[in-house]
Parts: structure tokens; sequence; C-alpha cells
């Protein structure tokens, strides 16, 4: 039965750091006026730099929080 809990609460972590990760991303775009998918589909290789070092900041910064005491 502690299997099962221990399960549970990974599975909701998981769950809350995937949402908490949309979030952000989506409030990033929302505050920032560059629109980095359509630069990404045009061809834009920077634009692709630049947006997948946020989703990997905005990453560490979820893990940080979560798995603080």
């Amino acid at each position: 039965m502690p299997f099962l809990i221990k399960l549970a609460e990974t599975v909701a972590w998981s769950i809350a750091s995937v949402l908490i990760l949309l979030g952000s991303l989506w409030l990033f775009d929302r505050l920032d006026p560059t629109d980095f998918q359509q630069e990404i589909r045009d061809g834009n290789i920077a634009a692709g730099i630049i947006l997948g070092s946020i989703i990997l900041a905005i990453g560490a910064i979820v893990v940080a929080v979560l798995l603080s005491p």
C-alpha cells in the first residue's frame, strides 16, 4: 500500500510541475512581444535556442521550488 501512495504522490507532483511549466511559458509568451513560435516556424534557429533555454530555466526553477523542504 505505501507503494501506491508514493506512486500517486509522484504522479500528482509531476502533473503539478507540468502545469506550472506550461503556465509560466504562457505568461512569458504574453509578456514578451516576440512571437517565438512563428520565428521558429520561419526557420530562425536563434529563436529556437532562446525558447529552449527559457524552458530549461523555468524547469530548473520549478524543480528547485518543488524539492525545497
